[in-house]
């Protein structure tokens, strides 16, 4: 058995980010950029002498309260409302958002995510980023959810990897476990991890081995994770202790092989050339984990519009 306890509570290698674990000051500074970017041209050299909301601007109408709802144009699972209170603030006026659904949701063409209301200027102003925040994240979480859904009901975990946007790996992995997978190590800092180009620098089974054994003394409190792409680099990582072993572009026969051979001395991982058509193959061979960057890096933004109520 591995040295990690298979019990969610208290296995580093099961767990899903919440929003609490979120940082204020990161999402205020993201949605600070966006408006920036939008109103004030953020990003170029040379930013224009007259920046804001040209267009809303050029209407000469009277501020009135208004309210708009954001709705769903196509089935999808709702990722980023919690966002809305924050962007709002961030434009700094008297507007409201009226929640009516949460993160995870599973929502239908037509249903309202949430009603905006406050000085219709503003929200003109705040629509884009509102939008560019929800439609992306909540793409995250609806292709979560067809890769989890193509898992069924087998044990195996569905994991991301660090394949993200720049900035905004976080918020991604929390679209992520909002779509009902979970979440791989969150950066550098929080697992070791000998993959590929580790093993090219070492050269050999023996020289992973010792690898493996030198990084269970150096960062005890870190699990240890081995890249293998052959069933005979198996032997050594399991002897040298390690915790996890990710088996790279093993086709399903070899899987089976490969997860015979480790029994419950470790944890398996299978990675590459996942899809959502070989998902359905690998489900029952028993892996404790299936991960791949598709579920960020081959999402698409879901359709969601602004409706003016008045």
């Amino acid at each position: 058995m591995p040295a990690l306890s298979r019990a969610s509570h208290s296995n580093p290698l099961i767990k899903r980010l919440t929003w609490d674990e979120l940082h204020l000051a990161y999402l205020q500074k993201l949605v600070e950029i966006a408006r920036d970017e939008d109103l004030s041209a953020l990003g170029l050299r040379n930013r224009p002498r007259k920046t804001g909301d040209r267009s809303t601007a050029s209407i000469t109408t009277a501020p009135r309260q208004s309210s708009a709802d954001l709705v769903a144009r196509e089935p999808m699972i709702a990722c980023g409302l919690p966002l809305l209170s924050l962007i709002l603030k961030t434009y700094g006026s008297k507007t409201t958002a009226r929640l009516h659904a949460r993160d995870g949701a599973s929502l239908a063409r037509g249903d309202i995510l949430a009603t905006l209301t406050g000085d219709p200027r503003v929200l003109l102003a705040a629509e884009r980023i509102v939008l560019n925040f929800l439609q992306r994240l909540s793409g995250i979480a609806t292709q979560t959810r067809r890769y989890a859904d193509a898992l069924g009901k087998s044990r195996t975990r569905l994991l991301d990897t660090r394949k993200t946007t720049p900035g905004y790996r976080m918020l991604e992995k929390y679209a992520v476990a909002c779509g009902g997978g979970w979440n791989h190590r969150l950066g550098l800092f929080d697992r070791v991890m000998l993959k590929d180009n580790h093993l090219a620098l070492l050269g050999s089974n023996e020289g992973l081995a010792a690898a493996v054994a030198h990084a269970k003394k150096s960062a005890p409190d870190l699990p240890v994770e081995v890249e293998v792409d052959r069933l005979d680099q198996i032997p050594p990582v399991l002897a040298a202790g390690a915790d996890i072993i990710l088996l790279d572009n093993f086709t399903p026969a070899q899987l089976r092989k490969a997860v015979t051979l480790i029994g419950d001395r470790a944890y398996t991982e299978a990675s590459g050339g996942i899809t959502l058509k070989t998902l359905p193959k690998l489900a029952h061979l028993g892996l404790d984990f299936i991960s791949t960057g598709a579920l960020v890096h081959q999402s698409t933004w879901v359709d969601i519009g602004l409706d003016w109520r008045n």
